[in-house]
């Protein structure tokens, strides 16, 4: 072949191999867009959440989508994982506190404003939940709702023969040992002030003292005190009687059908766990697009499933496919169940010591 032949054959190769390149690279860059622009490999988001309070393979999904590492810890009250935070003993970029707890950490200047222009996904989250998160986050600057529900009782009705409408059966010496109580200080506090009568945010010294009063009667009566743990001691038949999250409730009776859920007449807590972002967050952006992902109504009904905790998700809701969960009052309680409960309020740090040092006089008991 002639020299200058073979030359134009060399020269329309190089640009037939140019042009592939080319292709191959503006389709890499609109897989990148259209996966949601994924990061770098080795960009992290560090996570404190709940116990078994998301589903594994959403975290999954999440690096799949973003190229962003979730790096996850579990904590099992708001007071355990209060002082991680406080204290910058670990930083985290998204963690999930309750009302009280967010209002308490916002006051106190540990908390970051959320760019709601990185969650557009917010559009899917329920206005009356965002108009009651405005009670311990007004404006809603800090926080986005992730789950809700009650507090109440679980019973077994193989073993509890009369109807369950009160907290006085988990005073009652009928059912000594087999009762399982919350180890929650706000929680057993709130169960004693409501069936006293009064407020369950009550910073009344005396009404206080008339609540631990029968905490302590109630301490030889209980089989334990738990709360992850109640789940399956009341799925195994361990207990007759336990108080439990409606969540856990919905659970429970799916996999022991005599167990029942009930929010006593007296009336409870209503509780929001949401995600909000620590001041000292070092990956606040991929926080903000985490947050955004776990509102996608699908990624919403994927954790629905996994945690069953009440979805503040509308269109997450509308996904459900079985009827009796999407209907279910333990799951989305009806109004007059809500007239009867009321959210946290954070007491202010006098209060708050007031009841610590009064529940571990309570729990000084058990040792």
């Amino acid at each position: 072949m002639p020299a200058a032949q073979s030359l134009q054959v060399l020269k329309k190769g190089m640009v037939i191999k140019m042009k592939k390149l080319v292709l191959i690279a503006s389709l890499v860059m609109l897989s990148i867009i259209f996966v949601g622009c994924k990061k770098e490999d080795g960009e992290k988001v560090y996570v404190y959440n709940w116990g078994e309070y998301i589903d594994p393979e959403v975290r999954k999904l999440f690096k799949e989508k973003t190229g962003i590492e979730v790096v996850y810890d579990e904590f099992e009250t708001n007071e355990e994982m209060y002082p991680k935070v406080k204290t910058n003993a670990v930083k985290y970029d998204v963690i999930c506190p309750s009302d009280y707890m967010i209002q308490k950490m916002a006051e106190e200047g540990l908390l970051a404003e959320i760019n709601l222009e990185n969650i557009p996904n917010i559009k899917y989250i329920d206005p009356s939940l965002l108009e009651s998160s405005e009670a311990f986050d007004p404006g809603n600057k800090y926080s986005v709702p992730y789950s809700w529900g009650t507090l109440g009782i679980l019973y077994n009705k193989t073993m509890v023969e009369e109807p369950v409408d009160s907290w006085s059966i988990i005073f009652d010496e009928k059912y000594s040992g087999n009762i399982l109580m919350i180890d929650s200080v706000r929680d057993a506090f709130a169960i004693a002030l409501r069936y006293l009568g009064y407020d369950l945010n009550s910073t009344n010294e005396k009404e206080l003292k008339e609540a631990q009063a029968i905490l302590k009667a109630q301490y030889p009566l209980v089989q334990a005190y738990v709360v992850d743990q109640v789940r399956d001691k009341m799925i195994g038949g361990e207990a007759a009687i336990g108080v439990i999250y409606s969540g856990e409730a919905i659970y429970t009776k799916r996999e022991n059908p005599d167990l029942e859920y009930v929010v006593p007449k007296e009336g409870s807590n209503v509780w929001i766990d949401s995600w909000v972002i620590p001041k000292n967050a070092e990956n606040k952006e991929n926080a903000e697009a985490f947050i955004n992902f776990l509102c996608d109504p699908e990624i919403a009904l994927k954790n629905f499933e996994y945690i069953t905790y009440s979805t503040p998700n509308m269109e997450a809701r509308n996904l459900i496919e079985d009827e009796d969960i999407k209907n279910s009052p333990v799951a989305f309680p009806d109004q007059a169940t809500i007239d009867r409960c009321t959210a946290f309020k954070y007491l202010g740090d006098e209060a708050e010591n007031l009841y610590n040092e009064m529940w571990n006089d309570v729990k000084s008991n058990m040792k």
